[in-house]
């Protein structure tokens, strides 16, 4: 039955139920209407109204239910569905939005991963960019303000040197920098040995105490799965240096029956509600890239924990 004869069949329930009650109920109508008959009269409208509401709101709730996961639903949380029920109009549109919501989770979760792949293209071609031409110039300068302060005397010989430790000091910054964009210890040596280099780094520059917690035993990871990883921690750090006012930071990397669990725990003043800023956001699509979960949680005065589980049902090489 359609939505309409539906909607058509609960009216003339009611009404038919109320012209039934006024052909046969022994009640009549005085002129002029007396108090009885007026209070009877608004007792029977009243309940009419409140049947009619009750059948309609029963016919029209799949409605709503498709109207609050409509202003809700979040496509970098695959997977929020509605259950169809049977063949009729409603379930036809549930099936409908369904379908559609699970073609634009696709073409979102395709459309990101571009995105990424050419975001960390471009990062390689910057932190190479960056060695090459910004880095060998710096310590070309390097060279020879310490050749001219040899051959110098007296103060200008210290302010010399001291150009050179400002230089040197550009250098380093420089060579974070190219770190961070192309993590080539990830690269080079693996997961566990870039994690460790994060941290470490992280450690130094931001002056929390990071706890590591590393399996020994982890299975093989395709590459793009380790750059997931690896960003996901990167970008937990940095909200936790940068938001959190932690004093010590907590990553584990193990394996559990399935899975693989990246977790960066900080003791900072948390939030009571996770904060979905684009930092957030950024770690979901990559999650997604790979077919992982993150759950982010933030309960003051626990802090906040970055959780990212990676299946492994995924083929890997």
């Amino acid at each position: 039955m359609s939505l309409f004869w539906r909607i058509f069949a609960l009216n003339a329930v009611v009404l038919g139920g109320a012209t039934a009650l006024l052909l046969w109920a022994p009640v009549t109508v005085s002129v002029p209407v007396v108090l009885t008959e007026a209070v009877i009269l608004v007792a029977g409208l009243v309940v009419m109204l409140v049947a009619n509401a009750a059948l309609l709101r029963i016919g029209l709730a799949p409605l709503d239910r498709l109207t609050r996961l409509m202003t809700t639903v979040d496509l970098l949380r695959p997977g929020q569905r509605l259950p169809e029920g049977r063949r009729s109009e409603t379930a036809e549109l549930i099936r409908t939005f369904n379908a559609m919501l699970g073609r634009l989770e696709h073409e979102r979760a395709t459309s990101s991963a571009r995105i990424l792949l050419a975001q960390e293209a471009e990062r390689r071609r910057i932190a190479q960019e960056l060695h090459d031409e910004v880095g060998q110039s710096m310590t070309a300068i390097l060279l020879s303000l310490k050749r001219a302060a040899d051959e110098a005397d007296g103060p200008l010989r210290d302010e010399l040197q001291q150009a050179q430790e400002i230089t040197r000091g550009s250098l380093d910054e420089v060579r974070r920098l190219v770190r961070r964009l192309r993590p080539g210890v990830l690269e080079d040596l693996g997961l566990i040995s870039g994690l460790t280099s994060l941290t470490t780094e992280f450690a130094t520059h931001a002056g929390l105490r990071v706890l590591r917690r590393f399996d020994t035993d982890l299975p093989a990871l395709d590459a793009e799965t380790e750059l997931v990883l690896y960003r996901v921690a990167q970008e937990a750090l940095t909200n936790a240096a940068r938001h959190a006012e932690a004093g010590q930071v907590e990553v584990s990397l193990h394996h559990t029956d399935g899975a693989v669990v990246l977790s960066v725990v900080d003791d900072g003043r948390g939030t009571g509600i996770a904060r979905e800023g684009a930092g957030i956001r950024g770690m979901r699509e990559r999650a997604l890239l790979i077919g992982a979960t993150l759950d982010v949680t933030s309960q003051p005065p626990a802090g906040t924990q970055v959780r990212l589980t990676v299946p492994l049902l995924r083929k890997q090489p």
